[in-house]
């Protein structure tokens, strides 16, 4: 049995993985017809919508949907008719850590994946190859195998692959464009074989050949969690360090240049910041603690949680930096909050700094003036909401304002709080921020982003993370 040609892809899921990959798979094959499915019908339309107004804010990928969607690029709310056409088949649905049951706070909720597997085999009347796309815990593709085999029906085979994604939001399109590696895990049987050169196949159309990478099932699996841990052990491994600089005088900047100048080690990753955020680094790392403990090994365990509890200490700190700065005390007082996004170039709040420090904020009862350029309202109020499930709307609305530009933010505030590195706040008009602002005026920088001398000439009091008080600067 030889590989089969892709004709044909169904992707199930129009979110932050599955919108903008598929969206580049249709760019890049052009005979190949992609149909993203997706049962929320807001979602789809958004996607559909005439002035393109897509779910997602994603530099680059407007363009790629304008130039692949009608052509062969198609998205619809009739997941069965996608299915039913598709060689192939992305599975890319939420995998949110689990809330309540076993598992709860750490273990990965794969009620999504269970529910898609269970339609593809209830729809399919023909052979498939399922690609797990979602971030997933070690050997699911073995429970997907298990439910597509035991509901699948007469002369209906089902192969099963992983495909991480190893996108980073704000680059994610760059990164489809020219990935670092495409990773493609697959039994090591003849079938399972196949179909991973059928997959292999479709990414050769823009990927060099030495950039497709083809492993075991199991390890591509945990290749997914095992580079995001490495990732968010870097953050915090440098924000550690951020607290000893402020302490000692040092300046974590010139730490980082002088250790990212070691090859072994590299210059990426080392920014000092108020914390990571996004959907995947905390998420996957509690994952890898929930399987490390399944599988009797608490040390290792241990030691992945100490990087998202380093993550939240990062965070209580700066919040905590703020208050003793400001006299000890921000009660009544203003505080502007430049950035709800967990990083520039993207709209995405998951797990976002600026919520944490927001809801430190309230607790000592300040005021805060929120700017963001890319969220939408109903989103920051939804996110302030789940931090806070105890206070009502109308509660948090009297002590949070979303202000139109930064600007505004800014106006009779005590202090600002860079917590999103967005390019225009490096941009912003400082003069007229501190003419507009009570006085003595305070800045906090949580993305080393600012000018903190130019800040200080003009008259602010300027906190930089990673950075002495000015008792302390040389």
């Amino acid at each position: 049995m030889s590989p089969v040609h892709v004709k044909k892809i169904c992707c199930i899921g129009a979110g932050y993985v599955g919108g903008p990959t598929c969206a580049v798979i249709a760019l890049k094959c052009p005979h190949i017809q992609v149909t993203i499915v997706d049962l929320n019908q807001a979602r789809v339309d958004a996607w559909n919508s005439k002035d393109f107004a897509l779910p997602i804010y994603e530099p680059g990928l407007e363009e790629v949907v304008r130039q692949a969607r009608g052509r062969n690029l198609f998205f619809s709310t009739d997941v069965d008719k996608g299915i039913e056409e598709a060689d192939l088949i992305f599975v890319s649905v939420n995998t949110p850590t689990k809330k309540s049951g076993v598992g709860a706070g750490f273990a990965a909720d794969l009620n999504y994946v269970e529910l898609a597997t269970r339609r593809i085999a209830t729809v399919a009347t023909s052979s498939k190859i399922v690609v797990e796309k979602s971030t997933v815990p070690c050997r699911t593709a073995e429970s997907m195998r298990t439910i597509l085999e035991a509901n699948s029906k007469p002369n209906c085979r089902f192969d099963i692959l992983s495909n991480p994604e190893f996108l980073a939001e704000g680059t994610a399109i760059a990164d489809l464009f020219s990935p670092d590696r495409v990773l493609i895990g697959s039994l090591q049987s003849q079938e399972g074989l196949n179909a991973c050169a059928s997959l292999k196949e479709v990414y050769a159309n823009w990927v060099p050949n030495e950039r497709i990478l083809t492993v075991g099932l199991w390890s591509s699996e945990l290749s997914k969690l095992a580079a995001n841990a490495m990732l968010a052990q870097r953050i915090s491994s440098i924000n550690a360090l951020s607290a000893i600089c402020e302490a000692t005088g040092a300046n974590i900047d010139e730490v980082a240049h002088a250790i990212g100048y070691d090859t072994r080690i590299g210059p990426k990753f080392l920014k000092a910041s108020v914390g990571f955020g996004g959907s995947c680094f905390q998420k996957d790392i509690l994952n890898l603690v929930y399987l490390s403990e399944s599988l009797h090994l608490p040390e290792v365990a241990a030691y992945w949680r100490q990087v998202v509890e380093m993550n939240e200490h990062q965070k209580k700190r700066f919040s905590k930096r703020v208050v003793d700065t400001l006299f000890n005390t921000i009660t009544g007082k203003r505080i502007a909050v430049l950035g709800f996004a967990f990083k520039a170039d993207t709209g995405d709040t998951r797990e976002s700094a600026a919520i944490t420090l927001i809801k430190d904020f309230q607790s000592e009862k300040a005021f805060v003036n929120v700017y963001d350029p890319q969220v939408p309202h109903e989103q920051i109020w939804a996110d302030l909401l789940e931090a806070s499930p105890h206070l009502s709307i109308e509660s948090i609305k009297k002590q949070v304002n979303i202000s139109p530009s930064a600007l505004e933010a800014c106006k009779n505030a005590e202090a600002v709080v860079i917590a999103t590195e967005w390019k225009e706040f490096k941009e912003i008009d400082w003069e007229a921020v501190y003419a507009g602002m009570n006085k003595p005026a305070f800045v906090f920088d949580g993305r080393l982003l600012i000018d903190a001398e130019k800040l200080r000439k003009i008259g602010f009091t300027v906190t930089t993370i990673g950075r002495p008080s000015a008792t302390l600067q040389s």
